[in-house]
Order: C-alpha cells, then structure tokens, then sequence
C-alpha cells in the first residue's frame, strides 16, 4: 500500500509490488472491450482471478454516455452520426458524454479496491497522476481541476477519468488524447461542460508522438504510482481461461 504526497511522489509503505495481469489490445470496439470488462469483473467478484486486470487499447470513433447524459450533450444530428459513422453507447461508467478514437489511449482497471485498501478519491487521483507523468515525459505540463476531473493544459482538457464500480471492483479508467483527430471533441458539450476545448499531447508537445511509446510509459507509470508488478497475458489466454471457468495464470516468473 502506498499514499500519494503533495509533491505527486510516492511513499511505499509495503515493498512488495501488487501483480496486475496486463492485456495489451489494438484498436477495438466499444462494445466488445465493455463485455470483456464485464466478464473480468465477474471473474474478480467471484474470486475465480486473484490478480487485477489492466486492458490496454483503443476504440473505433464512439461517442460514450456516463451515468450523468447525455444525449442533450450532442451538439449534431443523428442523420449526421449515422452518415459519420460513429456510434453513441450507454456506459456505467461516472461522468458525462465523450469520445473515443483512433489516437487515443484507453486503459480499463478491473481492479478489486477493497482488497487493496484504495478509496475512490485516491484511486482516481493515482490515474491522474500518471497521465500527468505521461505529460511530463513529452515536455507538457499538465494540472489536475478539483471541480472536473481529468488533466489540464490552460483550459483545454487532454485526458478523462470515468469509473465504476461493482462490490467494490472498478473498471472502465481513462482516456488520453494522445494524436487523434480532436473534431468529433465539436460535435459534443465534452463530459457535459460548455465552451471547453479539448487538447492533445502531440498538439501540446509540438511534435510527433508514438503511440506504442505512450503505451510503455502509462506501464512505467503505472507500475511506479501503484507500486505494481505488470504480467502481460494474450487475449486467448483471457477468454480462454474466462470460458472454461478456470483463471488460474502462472505468474511466479
């Protein structure tokens, strides 16, 4: 168990790194990554996986709606969805109404917080946290706003925090504008909230950013801030173990 201080540097109190089962995806549906999360967060419930679960990926263009709205947050027609291509989906996750693409950095946590002794606040603040060190990687300084949860360049938002959580198992996570075409961002009142503009870490930096390499520092990150030991499994391995009701994994190595 760790705390976060003032100056974001973390104090571990135990040394021993928790071990998270770590997927690694392409570019997927909303919906098919929502059904795996579901199943993750059964599996954890029911105590079948005792190891929490990062997913690590993007989505095809969707608009997703929180537990707050909201389709009186869309600023376009559904004539002008539909010919777009981009779908609108109901999500349990807190917060209002965003968008997902190509570009963007998703990670989901299935991950059991009363196991780990985390509250809420802090969970969501450690998720913060590593955006803003993902940031800071690329030479942008990002900032927290306690009224709107997520990070900050100036006024514009870079990256979104929406969770849920089910007896005390989270999933969904966060969102990182990382090289992505921002215009869907117009068609929209993002997470709810009026004249905001929304930014990107390759508009910020000034210069091209790789994905894969944002992948491999939201882990550094991540590892850093949850004290962690990230085991990376395949997809098959998941679903597999998930169909046949058996999800023990071999992770001593």
């Amino acid at each position: 168990m760790s705390i976060l201080c003032q100056n974001h540097e973390r104090v571990t109190r135990n040394p021993q790194p928790a071990t998270w089962l770590c997927l690694d995806l392409e570019t997927i549906d909303y919906t098919q990554a929502l059904t795996l999360q579901h199943r993750l967060v059964a599996a954890r419930k029911a105590e079948l996986l005792d190891a929490d679960v990062l997913l690590i990926l993007e989505h095809r263009p969707v608009f997703t709606l929180g537990r707050r709205g909201g389709r009186e947050n869309l600023r376009v027609t559904e004539q002008f969805l539909e010919k777009s291509g981009v779908q609108v989906v109901q999500a349990e996750r807190g917060g209002n109404i965003t968008y997902h693409g190509p570009g963007q950095l998703v990670v989901y946590l299935i991950f059991d917080l009363r196991s780990a002794r985390i509250g809420v606040a802090d969970f969501v603040d450690r998720l913060e946290e590593i955006m803003i060190r993902i940031a800071d990687d690329w030479g942008v300084s990002a900032k927290r706003d306690d009224a709107n949860r997520g990070i900050w360049v100036g006024r514009s938002k870079m990256g979104s925090v929406g969770i849920a959580i089910r007896r005390g198992i989270s999933f969904h996570g966060l969102a990182l504008n990382v090289d992505l075409s921002l215009d869907p961002f117009s068609w929209i009142n993002p997470c709810g909230l009026e004249n905001v503009g929304m930014t990107s870490l390759k508009q910020e930096a000034d210069k091209p950013v790789a994905m894969p390499a944002v992948r491999e520092a939201f882990k550094r990150h991540f590892a850093t801030v949850f004290n962690a030991k990230l085991v990376p499994v395949k997809r098959e391995q998941i679903e597999k173990m998930i169909e046949n009701g058996n999800l023990e994994l071999d992770i001593r190595n």
